[in-house]
């Protein structure tokens, strides 16, 4: 158990102080030890091999969870195991070899103990413990134990950031008091929720007569939400190949925020949906579709049904993933497209690929723009999922051989090919005319590269497109980019998040959101934002105009990161900033959660 614990935090932690695995782990070992001893008189080993495989199997789950997300897992993350099988190339692809050495020792004690038990005549060894430990000693090493333990997490349980409080208190006990210690969320009063309220939180200013107010009033809205798109590909040239030639271009005639960073968390494309569709915040632990889709949203589908526009919202994966089925409901949308109307052909991963989609959903809005009112659709893509490995007979492009069999070279591979795919969907938006009567949003849903995942070499990959060392800004920003009829091409350096594309959408429609309670900003008449982060970063993370800031304890040993290259490393950001978006979390948490529920459950 010492040997796992060492390789446990060497997955996870930066710089491990010699003897904290033994101090922090083993006390927990030992509890456990000690409680077979107390219980177990007979198939003591039996019990013994049980308890190890089941720390055994929470350490595998930590290594596993921190290599995708990046946070360390903890029993709410037991909703989410349904999903493993949908993922299990993901799940694969993170798995380093030498990871399964964790189980080793298990499968050469149990492989031992049934051969003896084979060829004995006697009762089987492995339901024998001849040796019988003195209960006073027991009792002691429990109590020692017990006392460690404790010391080990009740000064600790203040940090935000929960990989320095996993860290400080031990993995075991970081997993114990996430249980031990969950208590219930203390809710703000609706009525005490108000947009003035949030607003002042914010930072936002009202505007009496706000830049493109209704220029594209009465137009269609089509979201394109963009699986994995990280920002870097915009204009990126690997050896002089383009590698989104597409989006370049799309970039070039339209308005594009670089300065855009993903708002999801555990349910990674769905939580992407539920953001940009009720500019809300994801809850604290879960994914949205399991937290919310009981609930009346307030959302953007109902908001332009009210404004006598048409919906729908397409997807080539089947709809109970993820729950998405509740969740559009929720949302009432009045329509979606999964598996069931694109079929099974040509499929990646979890459904048809992107030029499946597009092909298949061009017709139907082709459709609803013949009709006597505008539409609202939201159209996701999905080939570029990790861990991109998609068939090479998609490939556009040859990537160099150092980016041969490299996750960096398939997420190239696979974001060229998407890019392809978009491509042809565009060219059909213009030839059908739809795309002149219309308002294009079009954004990547999360990240596609994980730091935590890549190796070495991959890192050098990233350090050489990037010409810095990839991080966290990095990793979280995705672009945006807005297509408005008669509104020339602009760079606009604002910064924002999936939770401002309501607002900024409304604007460009020319809709009030004087009722509608909403957590994003107008992006494109607010210089100034306040966005709160989570799960991918530690709770308390947020980003305003200049940096963005991760937690220690507490604020005043967090770290700022300046979001341009040539920024100061200090007076970034500010604790009343931090506190304010704690603030904001924890109104739109108690707002959500108080709504009432959906009389069609």
């Amino acid at each position: 158990m010492i040997v796992k614990s060492y390789l446990a935090w060497m997955a996870v932690f930066d710089g491990i102080p010699p003897l904290s695995p033994i101090l922090k782990e083993v006390p927990f070992v030992w509890i456990a030890f000690c409680l077979v001893e107390y219980f177990a008189s007979k198939r003591k080993t039996l019990y013994y091999l049980i308890v190890n495989l089941l720390l055994t199997g929470l350490f595998f789950a930590v290594i596993m969870y921190y290599k995708y997300y990046g946070v360390i897992v903890t029993y709410h993350a037991l909703q989410q195991v349904n999903q493993v099988t949908a993922v299990s190339n993901s799940v694969f692809s993170l798995l380093d070899p030498y990871y399964l050495l964790i189980f080793i020792d298990i499968v050469i004690i149990g492989f031992y103990l049934i051969r003896r038990a084979r060829r004995s005549k006697r009762q089987p060894i492995m339901f024998q413990m001849p040796r019988r430990t003195s209960r006073g000693l027991v009792s002691t090493v429990f109590v020692f134990a017990l006392a460690v333990c404790l010391l080990n997490t009740w000064p600790n349980r203040a940090s935000m950031n929960e990989i320095k409080k996993a860290e400080a208190m031990g993995i075991l006990n970081y997993e114990a008091y996430t249980v031990l210690a969950s208590q219930k969320e203390k809710l703000v009063d609706p009525n005490q929720i108000t947009q003035d309220t949030i607003d002042k939180l914010k930072g936002t200013t009202g505007l009496e007569n706000p830049v493109y107010f209704g220029q594209a009033k009465g137009k269609n809205l089509i979201i394109i939400q963009m699986e994995s798109l990280q920002n870097f590909l915009v204009n990126l040239k690997i050896d002089g190949q383009e590698i989104t030639p597409n989006l370049n271009k799309l970039v070039s005639e339209s308005l594009y925020f670089p300065h855009f960073y993903q708002m999801v968390g555990q349910g990674n494309t769905s939580d992407a949906e539920f953001v940009v569709n009720t500019s809300f915040y994801i809850p604290p632990n879960e994914a949205a579709t399991q937290n919310y889709p009981d609930k009346q949203l307030p959302s953007l589908p109902k908001l332009l049904q009210q404004n006598n526009y048409d919906t729908a919202t397409f997807h080539t994966n089947i709809v109970e993933f993820w729950n998405r089925g509740e969740l559009y409901k929720a949302l009432g949308w009045n329509r979606y497209y999964d598996q069931k109307f694109y079929g099974t052909e040509d499929s990646v991963f979890f459904g048809p690929v992107d030029e499946v989609l597009y092909k298949k959903t061009l017709p139907e809005l082709q459709k609803m723009d013949a009709a006597d009112k505008p539409f609202y659709s939201q159209v996701i893509s999905m080939t570029a999922h990790h861990p991109f490995t998609i068939p090479h007979e998609l490939d556009k492009i040859q990537l160099p051989e150092r980016y041969q069999d490299t996750m960096v070279g398939d997420y190239l591979r696979a974001q060229n090919y998407a890019d392809w795919a978009l491509g042809q969907f565009i060219q059909g938006l213009k030839d059908s005319g739809i795309w002149d009567n219309s308002v294009i949003m079009l954004y990547g849903d999360h990240q596609g590269l994980p730091k935590y995942s890549l190796s070495s070499k991959e890192m050098d990959l990233m350090k050489e497109i990037y010409g810095h060392d990839y991080g966290n800004i990095d990793m979280i920003n995705i672009p945006f980019i807005v297509s408005v009829p008669d509104v020339e091409p602009q760079v606009i350096d604002h910064v924002g998040g999936e939770v401002d594309i309501l607002p900024t959408a409304a604007n460009l429609l020319g809709i009030p959101l004087d009722n509608h309670i909403h957590f994003g900003q107008d992006i494109l008449n607010q210089t100034y934002n306040l966005l709160p982060e989570r799960y991918y970063l530690p709770s308390g993370s947020f980003l305003n105009d200049k940096a963005l800031f991760m937690p220690g304890v507490w604020y005043n040993d967090g770290e700022q990161m300046p979001l341009a290259e040539d920024g100061v490393s200090q007076a970034l950001t500010t604790e009343d900033e931090y506190n304010r978006a704690l603030k904001l979390l924890q109104l739109s948490d108690s707002y959500v959660k108080q709504l009432p529920d959906r009389t069609d459950k």
